[in-house]
């Protein structure tokens, strides 16, 4: 217990680091709810075709989000030795990978969305309303992917604040396109779901605009363009060997997510399950924002501490850690049970035109998910934040997606779509993940392995 008393200053920081992130991924979540609710509204297909479209998407937003995480990785550590200049090279970098992939997938999905559709799911209802939506909304994860190195680095940099607010603003704006460009008011046009594309590539190109002013005139992180281009072989190496894992720890985790649908979608009575699931994940991402900030908290304070030569004192901060966010995943629970009791009847499931079947599978997924909530706040603590910070990113892609591909997986598609159990049983299936991560991260914590520098004194 001696790990926790880590004095006030510790736990103050932690919090101030916390908070803008929570803010950040409140937003985030809260203008995907609402697209969800709006297009929703339209009607049961369509909110299934939006689903099964933003599943591939949803593949694309992890693996960028694992580049920024590898990219924070590095970030943090020479953050903690005031190494300004491979900082800037490890940004290039970071943009290199993310502005390639994402311009590729944005390419594929606007000249071939009948096929990514037919892809995902062999529900014909959903081809025509989803590749709509595909080919137009591609294009924002490349302004997603600029936009998001930048604030990953400000944010491993201690400023978390920069994505808070840019973020809300983005989200207010999409909000309110959304609701001109889905259902025609103020003179626009009703486009229905590639509206609510139409509304995010609008948002992102909003926030590229203002990521490049602060990169002009931001006085935190002076921007060097010769450093950003040209960031070097040690830089790229070590980019590749710390980064690559994560990249592949979400794109990974990710795909399990999209197959998990994909099985869903290929189910009988699938459209009601699918919108149940939607429904439900939406959810689920805002009452969890608390869990991912406090990982990623996790991440700058012990990537900072490496940094600045704290080998010593850096498990009793992750020991620390650990507390705190079990503390944040026990909070989320009691949330996702009042929301769930109190607010899907009266207020969530009439603001969208689903059926009866669908809210009550919505219903049975939140109960699973807010059991497994406190486990994964633990995982997300150790995976993201105390392992990843530490360098130890190999250990956290085995341990984040090896229960997915060798147990969760192959017994939801066998209880789905082979023995044909039913949602229930396939649910149970995606609960267990969060169950045997457990398992994996507590020991490796204990032992201390996860604390690795990752600087190099000449670049």
């Amino acid at each position: 217990m001696h790990y926790l008393r880590q004095g006030r200053g510790f736990y103050r920081s932690a919090i101030a680091l916390m908070l803008p992130m929570i803010l950040q991924n409140l937003v985030t979540n809260f203008m995907a709810l609402a697209d969800s609710f709006m297009v929703g509204a339209l009607g049961e297909t369509e909110l299934a075709a939006v689903t099964m479209a933003n599943s591939v998407f949803y593949v694309l937003s992890l693996i960028i989000f694992g580049i920024q995480s590898g990219t924070g990785v590095l970030v943090a550590q020479y953050y903690g030795k005031g190494r300004l200049d491979a900082i800037n090279r490890i940004m290039g970098m970071g943009y290199y990978v993310s502005l390639g992939l994402t311009t590729l997938i944005a390419l594929l999905a606007f000249f071939f969305p009948m096929q990514l559709m037919q892809l995902v799911t062999n529900n014909p209802d959903l081809w025509a309303p989803g590749a709509e939506y595909a080919r137009i909304v591609g294009f924002s994860y490349v302004c997603m992917a600029f936009s998001g190195v930048y604030i990953a680095v400000q944010r491993s940099m201690e400023n978390p604040r920069l994505g808070a607010l840019l973020l809300t603003a983005s989200g207010a704006l999409n909000i309110v396109l959304n609701y001109m460009l889905i259902f025609g008011k103020w003179g626009a046009p009703a486009m229905g779901c590639a509206g609510a594309a139409v509304a995010t590539l609008i948002s992102r190109v909003f926030e590229v605009v203002v990521v490049l002013g602060c990169m002009l005139w931001g006085r935190r992180l002076p921007v060097k363009p010769d450093l950003m281009v040209r960031p070097g072989r040690i830089i790229a190496g070590d980019f590749i060997r710390y980064s690559l894992p994560v990249v592949l720890n979400e794109g990974m985790w990710s795909l399990a997510m999209s197959l998990f649908s994909i099985i869903m979608g290929h189910m009988p009575n699938s459209t009601p399950i699918l919108a149940a699931y939607t429904i439900a994940g939406n959810i689920d991402r805002m009452a969890a924002v608390a869990l991912f900030a406090s990982g990623n908290t996790a991440a700058v304070i012990i990537g900072r501490e490496i940094g600045c030569g704290d080998t010593e004192e850096v498990y009793g901060k992750g020991v620390a850690l650990n507390f705190v966010c079990s503390v944040t995943g026990v909070v989320s629970m009691g949330i996702l049970l009042v929301i769930r009791a109190t607010l899907l009847d009266s207020f969530i499931f009439p603001l969208m035109d689903i059926s009866a079947e669908a809210g009550d599978m919505a219903k049975m997924m939140l109960a699973f998910i807010a059991a497994i909530m406190p486990l994964r706040s633990l995982n997300l603590c150790n995976i993201v934040g105390v392992f990843r910070g530490g360098g130890d990113v190999r250990y956290a892609l085995v341990c984040d997606v090896g229960p997915l591909y060798c147990i969760c997986l192959p017994a939801a598609a066998l209880c789905g779509l082979v023995f044909g159990l039913g949602i229930v049983a396939v649910y149970i299936c995606i609960s267990l993940d969060d169950v045997c991560k457990v398992f994996l991260c507590l020991p490796r914590l204990r032992s201390g392995k996860w604390v690795n520098s990752v600087t190099r004194e000449n670049l």
